[in-house]
Order: structure tokens, then sequence, then C-alpha cells
């Protein structure tokens, strides 16, 4: 491991010299990638120098306690377990910085919730998990994207469809990926029971032109008249957008926008990341082992999550954490869950990197 850092840290001073010369101010693309790799290992360097002034303090304190002086060897002491403690907490930060980093981790997402079982009241549910999303991300100062919506009259959503624009979005949101389960009594219901129903969420790396290639051969595009309910998306012109890819049979419909370039710009971005997922999940099917292991990148129809609302609890399943804070949740305090989820996937890849070490 401490080979690696010192490689790491050679690395880092090239980049710093490279960037300070004044050839790197001509080659724009060079720079943006050096930049990029910097900032990557920037995390990495920082706390390896702390792990390296932790050891000196280590050796440091245990030279003083060679002094006669009683009091120079007392803080000598502290010196030396603070020292220590800080050397065991670098070095497994250290491992994990130096976990494989998944490539998609910075990109922005593209998020699909569909109501499940449940009828009516999953589609309601499907529209209040998507407030959460984007008050969620509204917290974190990135921009929500509609890309897709259909509605039902009472407020609720079969389907949405959205992008969170936000470097790193993928990173945190892919823990949302799988079945969410309501237990609550609905509106509609007169007799009081308490219904199970629910939708799932999948969460797509937002894929660029070089990510995915597209055929134009196979695709078929249509343009319509936008429908739907209360009329904000209907409009007279023909700009909704249909787009059929004929090798997977995936139809995206497209109404978001007053104007059929913009509305074509959502789908294409839509159908690209769901090409691109396919192509992820192909790949980590065939690493079937690894990805049972992981947290966040299992199959979709996993049940992650139960939102019980009789008794305000909001339960993962994947880490057993239970939170009875409900109400904050569903206005879109989600980050106590997210970080648990990261931090039991670091802990099964450590695990994991141990056994195979």
């Amino acid at each position: 491991m401490f080979d690696k850092l010192e490689d790491l840290l050679v690395r880092y001073e090239e980049i710093q010299e490279e960037l300070n010369s004044p050839e790197i101010a001509n080659n724009q693309d060079r720079y943006r990638k050096l930049m990029k790799e910097y900032s990557d290992l920037t995390p990495l360097v920082e706390k390896y120098q702390e792990y390296k002034g932790a050891k000196q303090t280590i050796e440091d304190s245990l030279a003083m306690m060679e002094e006669p002086d009683e009091e120079m060897r007392e803080l000598a002491k502290e010196e030396l377990a603070m020292g220590k403690e800080t050397l065991a907490a670098c070095e497994q930060q250290l491992k994990i910085l130096l976990l494989p980093k998944d490539p998609n981790d910075d990109k922005s997402v593209i998020v699909e919730i569909r109501a499940g079982a449940g009828g009516d009241e999953a589609a309601l549910f499907a529209a209040e998990i998507y407030r959460m999303y984007v008050h969620y991300a509204e917290g974190r100062r990135w921009k929500v994207e509609m890309l897709e919506c259909e509605e039902i009259g009472i407020g609720g959503m079969k389907s949405v469809s959205f992008m969170i624009n936000g470097t790193g979005a993928f990173s945190v949101m892919k823990y949302e990926s799988g079945v969410h389960r309501v237990q609550r009594v609905p509106e509609t219901e007169s007799g009081g029971r308490i219904h199970t129903s629910t939708i799932t969420v999948a969460v797509m790396p937002e894929a660029e032109e070089v990510d995915i290639e597209i055929n134009e051969k196979d695709i078929r595009i249509d343009v319509m008249r936008a429908s739907g309910n209360g009329g904000q998306c209907v409009n007279t012109t023909d700009s909704a957008v249909r787009l059929t890819h004929y090798p997977t049979g995936i139809v995206i419909y497209s109404q978001t926008e007053k104007s059929q370039l913009q509305n074509k710009e959502k789908a294409f971005a839509l159908l690209r990341a769901k090409l691109y997922d396919m192509e992820q999940q192909k790949q980590h099917d065939a690493e079937a082992e690894a990805r049972r292991s992981q947290i966040g990148t299992g199959d979709r129809s996993e049940k992650i999550r139960t939102y019980n609302f009789p008794q305000g609890r909001v339960t993962d399943h994947r880490i057993n954490l239970t939170l009875y804070k409900l109400d904050k949740i569903m206005d879109g305090d989600i980050q106590e869950i997210i970080d648990a989820c990261i931090a039991a996937d670091q802990a099964a890849k450590l695990s994991r990197m141990q056994e195979e070490g």
C-alpha cells in the first residue's frame, strides 16, 4: 500500500510541476485532464502527508521519552498517544481512498421512478418520493430537470424521469436504486386499514455521446401534440417527441418542454442513459459475486427500504438502519441514510480486498 502511495505522491508532484509550466496554457485539453487528475489525487496525498506527519510525531515522542525531565516525558506520552490515534485513523482512511473508484461517480444522474403494486396509492407515493429527491438535490445546490412524466388526476405519478445535474450526484444517488415500500392508511380508504404499496427507483449515470453510440437507423422519431392533465403541458403545436429504439424495444415519450428540439434532446439523453445502464448491468451480471457484496448496485427488484407512516419509521433493509424521522426524510433529509450506505459499501469492499489480498 505504501509503495503505491509513494508512487502517487511522485505523480502528484509531477502534475504540479507541469501545471506551473508556461507551455500548459496553450493546451487546454491537457490542462483540463491534468486538473482532473490533480483534484482526484489531492485528498489522497493530503491524507498520506497527515499519516507521515503522525509517524514523525511518534518517532519524536519516543525520543523525548528518554529525556531526564519528568515534565517532558509526560508531554511526550500525550504526544505519543495522539500520534498513534491519528496514525490508525489515517491508515483506515487511506485504505478507503485507495479503493477502486466507480468511473461513473462524478457524473450527473437520470432517475426514473415507477409506481408498482398498489394502484393510485403507489402513484401518489411515487410523486412524494420524487419531491423528496427534488428537495434533497436542491439542498445540495444541484439542478433538477424533468424529462418525462405520466401523471394521474389526483396528484400522483405513474412514472417520472428527471435529471439531477451536479458533480458527484451518481456517487450518492446510486444507493437509491431498488424497490421502495410504503405502509400507511390511504386517503381513499374509509375502513382505516393499513395498505402496502411499492414503487421502483432506477438511478442511471448520465451518458455522454462518447459513452454510448446510437445508430440513427435503429431509431424511429415521431412528433405529435402534447397531452396531459391540467393543460400545463398541452399546446397546439407538434412539440411532443416519441423515440422508439428498435434493438431494445425502448420507447421514450418527451413533452415537458414547449420546443420540439428541447423535447428531442431530453428524449435522447434518457435513451442514452438507459442504453448505458443496460451495458453496465451486463458487466455487473458478469461479476455477480462482487455485485452481491456491494450496497446500492444490486438487483432492481431488491426491496431496499420501507416507509411506515403509522409508526413514523423508515427502515433501510440492506444495512438494518431504522430512523424515526419520517417527516424529515420525506422532506428530503436522506443524507444520514446515504452516509450509512456509503460506509457499509466501503466496509464490504475493504473486507473483500483483505480476503483477496
